[in-house]
């Protein structure tokens, strides 16, 4: 039939032969397009660093179920009606419709326009030439052809261009070959998310086969294109379309350290299951040799665990064999019952300072062993523990026994008992026990029994709380050991100590816009009393016990002291004011305090005969001020003051600067007398509109030297990022290490090089990474 220009023609399917444009040309290439990034290596980078070495004191990082982009569910309505526009239509409705001139070819959300069309009902397949052009689900194609049979998906466009909405992602291709409606083929193709007609950076592949029913894609010879320059090629790659994690290389992460020289490390990642994965990463350091290492993380409905082991087979620097462990688990068998594991070892005491890649993990000299069982039931807890730990010394020790690092002594075993109830006809009670057996190998050792029952009474009123609380400690040693380590110690010390305190306070409140309009402010004074009848502990050995800092929390705390060798003597009242400014939705947004101790006699009991005895009838003053004095900058600051020399014997002050997003500056002073006293700088600024500067400076005074150093600069195109960082940080009294990191990030595709955003993120407050909305 021949119609007037322009003609528009709508068509009803039928029932027997729906009319549908297959999603295949469009749905496929989406997906692979729209996934999360993949390594050069066709990787999904893995959740957490299992990489790195694990830290014992933290929680483990374990697998979880795969978090993906959400995307849009792109599905056709079968039963719209196919709208067709042209300037020339003919043909038989039921067999074939050619069009010519501008031509419109419409179903649902599918668009197509080309200067030629025809649809063949009977096959359900399309042709398009000239200028065609794709609109689907608001992504957009270009070519010179389109063959599709709408019904088993196959056919084929010819010099594919591709735009897609939903990741900005766009390439080109020779030809892509539809396989069916789940797979497809792209030939001689590219990948980027880069604007403009000449992207910074593509992959371009020989074949890319995606199956969006296997969540699988596969390139063959796939190359990633820099600037106009090949950096990284590969023969074959394989990712997920979705974002899920598969087995396969992990991106090479390239750097250099002043003590190994340069290192290179290619991570292989298996993806056991959704909750249980591997990591294998050899890592090559050029002046010590070939480092083994593997992670292994896992998760259930009841128990979750990572283990990792690092292996180097005779350190060319060292000379000797260097291997660590570290392993965490947790095993809940039912509601009440679960056990867990925490085990840490280094083969020696250098370990940490010559594989350390932070200030944190070279400072560590205590590796915790410890396995242990806990029963909870509503009304009473038992725990079962054992428990050591590996010292690692600094070297310097041997020339001064002052940086020595004292050996903990070993639980073996100890347990535990709790029971209590809160508002038992207005009282709160609890009962605590404990038995322990102490092991040391240079000292004296012992089995120590504690029990400690306490009672307490709320009385709660409108602004107004009073808690009058009365406890018992009691403890029995047995004391073993040679002759010369117990010399004259009572075998059998034991002591039994009451203690009776309450704690009071009142909370006014008013409008205030001293920070803003609409804050509350309260003032909120409490008095703390405490009294514990004075006991002679000095032949009692110290086995875990030490003086708490002298803080806030410790100001309204009955005892000084942490642990169960010592239970201070106290008849004292201490007196606190807090003042708070509250915004309307409830967040706290500044805090001031202050506190002070009045003691009515001098406190007798001492840690060991060392420390002096504390005089005087009134303690340290402690101030503090924490929260926002403006939407931009944030404080953080104590101080702890002697009235009765006038000096300062503690101090923390810190203050945050942060005007926008990606801009903050930190500074912060830290000074405890007769220990340390420390200055640190850090920030992120941008330098111009695409060229960030971050660093940190850590400046020791009492040894007159940089214990951290860190600088570098970040670049932000829109569709990558290089960041270039430098790090130096004391590893041991006498020697540092000094690390590099180049790191190019491909937006949409994979980062590339030694990874420094968790170094970053740890030693800058308030950074952020410069490609983030």
């Amino acid at each position: 039939m021949s119609c007037l220009p322009k003609d528009t023609l709508s068509i009803q399917p039928s029932p027997l032969l729906p009319l549908r444009l297959s999603p295949i040309y469009v749905s496929v290439l989406s997906t692979l397009l729209v996934a999360a990034p993949f390594s050069a290596f066709g990787q999904i980078q893995v959740p957490g660093n299992p990489v790195s070495n694990s830290n014992p004191n933290l929680s483990p990082v374990v697998p979880v179920k795969p978090v993906v982009k959400p995307v849009r569910i792109k599905q056709h309505d079968k039963t719209a009606p196919i709208t067709v526009q042209a300037e020339k239509i003919e043909g038989r409705a039921a067999t074939e419709i050619k069009l010519e001139g501008n031509v419109e070819f419409t179903k649902d959300q599918t668009r197509v326009t080309a200067d030629n069309v025809t649809y063949r009902q009977i096959d359900e397949e399309i042709e398009a030439s000239s200028k065609v052009r794709i609109q689907r689900f608001g992504d957009f194609y270009t070519g010179d052809e389109l063959k599709l049979n709408l019904e088993t998906g196959k056919g084929l466009m010819l010099n594919p261009t591709y735009k897609l909405e939903f990741n900005n992602a766009q390439g080109d291709a020779k030809r892509v070959e539809f396989i069916s409606d789940t797979e497809a083929k792209v030939v001689e193709g590219t990948y980027s998310t880069c604007e403009g007609p000449e992207p910074d950076w593509y992959l371009k592949v020989d074949t890319l086969n995606l199956d969006s029913g296997r969540d699988l894609g596969q390139a063959r010879n796939a190359i990633v294109i820099f600037k106009g320059v090949p950096i990284l090629a590969t023969p074959a790659m394989s990712f997920s379309l979705t974002g899920a994690r598969r087995s396969g290389l992990l991106p090479p992460t390239v750097g250099a350290t002043s003590t190994g020289g340069a290192e290179i490390t290619i991570p292989y990642y298996f993806n056991i299951a959704p909750t249980r994965d591997l990591t294998l990463f050899p890592k090559a350091i050029a002046r010590r040799g070939l480092q083994l290492g593997v992670n292994g993380r896992y998760l259930g409905d009841t128990f979750q665990g990572e283990t990792t082991v690092e292996f180097l087979p005779q350190d060319r620097k060292a000379m000797r064999n260097r291997s660590s462990l570290s392993s965490i688990h947790r095993q809940v068998f039912n509601d009440s019952l679960s056990a867990s594991w925490n085990l840490n070892y280094a083969s020696d005491s250098e370990y940490t300072t010559d594989f350390a890649n932070s200030l944190a993990t070279s400072s560590r000299r205590q590796l915790l062993r410890e396995v242990r069982a806990d029963y909870v039931s509503p009304f009473w807890s038992a725990g079962f523990r054992l428990q050591n730990y590996q010292v690692l010394q600094d070297p310097a020790g041997l020339l001064d026994p002052t940086l020595l690092v004292e050996r903990p002594y070993d639980r073996l075993p100890q347990l535990t008992f709790r029971a209590g109830q809160r508002t038992v006809s207005g009282l709160d009670w609890s009962a605590d026990a404990e038995l322990t057996h102490f092991v040391h190998p240079e000292k004296v050792g012992a089995v120590r029994l504690v029990l400690n029952p306490q009672v307490s009474f709320s009385y709660l009123q409108s602004g107004l709380f009073v808690t009058p609380k009365l406890s018992l400690h009691a403890s029995k040693y047995e004391l073993d050991g040679t002759p010369a380590q117990i010399g004259l110690l009572d075998t059998s010390p034991g002591r039994t100590v009451p203690t009776f305190s309450v704690d009071s306070g009142l909370i006014f409140d008013r409008n205030s816009d001293l920070l803003g309009d609409g804050m509350t402010q309260t003032l909120e004074p409490r008095l703390f009393y405490v009294n514990s009848p004075f006991r002679d502990q000095s032949r009692i050995p110290i086995f875990d016990t030490s003086e708490t800092t002298f803080n806030f929390t410790q100001l309204f705390a009955a005892n000084r002291f942490v642990g169960q060798d010592r239970i201070s003597d106290n008849n004292q009242i201490t007196l606190g004011l807090i003042s708070r400014f509250i915004e309307q939705s409830g967040v706290e947004r500044l805090r001031l305090a202050f506190g002070q101790r009045y003691n009515f006699r001098e406190q007798r009991v001492l840690l060991d005969r060392n420390t002096p005895i504390q005089s005087g009838s009134r303690s340290d003053v402690l101030l503090s001020a924490f929260g926002r004095v403006s939407q931009t900058i944030s404080i953080d600051s104590a101080l702890q003051y002697n009235v009765s020399t006038n000096s300062t014997v503690s101090s923390n002050f810190g203050m945050q600067w942060k005007p926008a997003d990606k801009s903050v500056l930190n500074a912060e002073y830290r000074f405890l007398r007769n220990s340390f006293e420390q200055v640190n700088f850090s920030g992120q600024w941008p330098l111009t509109q695409r060229l960030y500067g971050v660093g940190r400076i850590s400046y020791s005074v009492n040894e007159r030297r940089n214990t951290e150093n860190l600088v570098g600069l970040e670049y932000n195109e829109d569709c990558w990022v290089l960041r270039m960082v430098a790090q130096r940080f004391a590893t041991t009294t006498q020697n540092a290490t000094t690390s590099l990191f180049l790191q190019l990030e491909l937006n949409g595709l994979s980062k590339l090089g030694n990874n420094p955003l968790e170094i970053l993120s740890k030693n800058i407050p308030g950074y952020q990474k410069v490609n983030e909305p």
